[in-house]
């Protein structure tokens, strides 16, 4: 594995966290019930807490006082390597429960084959994170079966979900040039991940879309839909208008 590598898949990975973690925070104080809204907040902070664990280790690889900060903050779009899902609005809560369970068994996977690779801090974030991530599996999981299986207006909603997602799942099977030294086996994770998918769809009385080798990409590679200029100008406001404030 080469440094340069080794820079763009770490930032690859904690842009998908954030992101991801960005988007679940709108919820906040917005949940359909207490308990669910923390549940959406603590699975925001754990993809926060993933995402700082690489950025510093990117930071540090990359020197020149490079930060965790500079980083998420002081990059444009096009700088950002996260996948398209992971930026797709929220929509009701059937499209956030949906796009998060397709999200957090694509991290299952991916982390189990990370906690055997041969970079020793990529393998430590994965160690570390795999914890997170088996609940929010769960917790993603219970809810696409309760929506499913649920009130005819449920399932709906979640079909609805279904169609306006499937499109970006297969980006995140089709690696970038920087991943492809990573020792991850993306024939492997599509499989596993496939597989649960369709377990869960099973059990939510959800059928699997037909296979179409057609899908959305280009986030990887910094090429995103007009939803990630949103989030940043949200995010990064505060350090754009004032530079270097500290708390």
């Amino acid at each position: 594995m080469n440094q340069e590598s080794i820079i763009n898949y770490t930032i690859h990975l904690a842009d998908n966290a954030l992101i991801m973690g960005h988007r679940n925070s709108e919820w906040c104080g917005h949940g359909p019930i207490l308990e669910q809204d923390i549940a959406l907040s603590n699975i925001s902070l754990d993809l926060i807490g993933q995402a700082r664990n690489y950025y510093q280790y990117a930071a540090t690889v990359i020197g020149n006082n490079t930060t965790e900060d500079s980083l998420a903050y002081l990059r444009d779009a096009g700088d950002f390597k996260n996948c398209l899902l992971v930026e797709q609005p929220n929509g009701d809560w059937a499209q956030t429960i949906l796009k998060q369970f397709f999200f957090s068994v694509y991290q299952y996977y991916l982390y189990q084959q990370l906690q055997y690779n041969n970079d020793d801090q990529l393998k430590a974030i994965a160690i570390k994170s795999l914890k997170e991530v088996t609940y929010h599996v769960r917790w993603s999981s219970e809810w696409v079966i309760r929506l499913g299986d649920g009130t005819e207006e449920s399932k709906t909603r979640l079909l609805k979900a279904l169609d306006e997602l499937w499109m970006f799942t297969g980006e995140l099977f089709e690696p970038a040039s920087y991943e492809l030294n990573m020792n991850v086996d993306f024939d492997l994770l599509k499989e596993e991940w496939t597989k649960k998918i369709q377990s869960v769809f099973e059990e939510a009385t959800i059928a699997m879309p037909a296979k179409n080798n057609w899908h959305q990409s280009g986030g990887k590679k910094g090429k995103h839909s007009e939803h990630l200029g949103y989030i940043l100008a949200e995010m990064q406001f505060v350090q754009r208008a004032y530079p270097n404030s500290a708390w």
